[in-house]
């Protein structure tokens, strides 16, 4: 496996890049009661229930990232618009592919893959131009 320095505060910055995104993207000013209303959960149940799942969701874009900057370093993307790419292709594989088995075989709506992608597709975007920009 060919090995490289990793700048971690760049890995850092592109998880919180990812939080951000998704503070956003779920807020009640956005797609936040739409999606609730497609899982079943009500505000006093997400308040609730964030202290315990924002930590772990924090862990998990660590990893994204961690993971991340090696697919951007391994196909040798070192500008804005070839990490994005990078980032689009991890979405488009790994993301997208399984996520729209659940509409397929749990027959969750399609609206809810809509939002659910749409912050993921966003946030790989940035965080791959992130870690292509920041060596």
């Amino acid at each position: 496996m060919q090995e490289f320095p990793i700048n971690w505060l760049a890995v850092l910055v592109a998880a919180v890049v990812k939080q951000a995104i998704g503070t956003a993207w779920f807020s009640p000013v956005l797609l936040g009661p739409t999606w609730m209303k497609l899982v079943g959960c009500n505000q006093a149940e997400m308040k609730a229930r964030l202290p315990k799942i924002v930590p772990l969701d924090i862990i998990g874009a660590l990893i994204m990232a961690f993971v991340l900057v090696h697919a951007v370093r391994y196909a040798g993307a070192n500008t804005l618009m070839t990490g994005a790419v990078v980032g689009f292709f991890n979405w488009l594989g790994f993301i997208a592919v399984t996520t729209f088995g659940h509409v397929l075989y749990e027959r969750r709506p399609v609206k809810l893959f809509l939002i659910d992608n749409g912050y993921l597709l966003i946030a790989l975007l940035l965080m791959g131009a992130i870690l292509a920009v920041w060596p």
